[in-house]
């Protein structure tokens, strides 16, 4: 299975990529990941007019979105859009970071898992 990211650099220049994560048969559920380790779960409603510019994430998270469409930008100036049912590796965590922006006028309702500090995901 393949997720977005968003990611830095060593010049800390933030980018889009995919994690693949890798899934094994489980019998009859079907295919599993392995288990990754959280340390926190937030939940967070974002304001319909959402436009927080150049920021880092605060830690290593996957941020999954429930409700609305919000807009990420990059360094090099790349933009894609995200919505409900998507979830994005989020691991800019030093750098110049990404700006995000809620779209269609719409308030944003996401879940945050911060990963635990010796949790990898490919």
């Amino acid at each position: 299975m393949k997720i977005p990211r968003i990611y830095h650099d060593n010049d800390g220049k933030s980018h889009f990529g995919y994690a693949d994560i890798p899934l094994a048969d489980g019998g009859p559920i079907g295919l599993l990941s392995e288990k990754f380790a959280a340390d926190k779960i937030i939940f967070r409603e974002t304001p319909a007019d959402y436009d927080f510019k150049w920021h880092t994430a605060p830690a290593r998270q996957l941020m999954f979105i429930i409700k609305g469409r919000a807009e990420f930008t990059v360094s090099n100036g790349e933009r894609r859009i995200f919505g409900t049912g998507d979830v994005v590796l989020l691991e800019d965590t030093e750098g110049e970071g990404h700006c995000s922006k809620a779209l269609d006028n719409q308030i944003r309702h996401s879940i945050f898992v911060t990963l635990a500090a010796d949790t990898r995901i490919a």
